[in-house]
């Protein structure tokens, strides 16, 4: 039985780490690296993946997803070919299954290596 595709975000390039992120982490989360999405960014912290999504004309309604890194079961990451310009990222969760498309200029080994840190470091 395949699990349910919950969420699907396009992480495009890094970008700095957005200041106003401490403001939601818990004492000793570090944030580690920061990726443009559609409308806001993605952080990758020592504890879990943030994606913000800013809504509305203004963009002043922000819904802040969280994810922590306790809660992927299962992930795989896929490079970009030679006609599909987008790497991939899909996890595994305990809410359901994820999927990320990477930009041309993200490093995939890089993520890979990013989450497989967080999760193996978190258990």
């Amino acid at each position: 039985m395949e699990a349910a595709t919950v969420a699907q975000w396009a992480f495009f390039n890094e970008v700095p780490i957005p200041q106003d992120v401490s403001n939601i982490l818990v004492p000793g989360e570090q944030p580690y690296a920061a990726f443009a999405t559609t409308r806001d960014s993605a952080i990758f912290t020592s504890q879990r993946l943030i994606v913000r999504d800013a809504q509305g004309i203004t963009g002043r309604k922000v819904e802040i997803y969280s994810l922590p890194y306790k809660n992927i079961n299962m992930w795989s990451t896929e490079n970009a070919g030679t006609i599909d310009m987008t790497a991939e990222v899909e996890l595994w969760t305990r809410a359901g299954h994820i999927k990320i498309s990477l930009g041309r200029h993200i490093d995939v080994r890089r993520i890979d290596a990013l989450i497989a840190n967080c999760v193996l470091n978190s258990h």
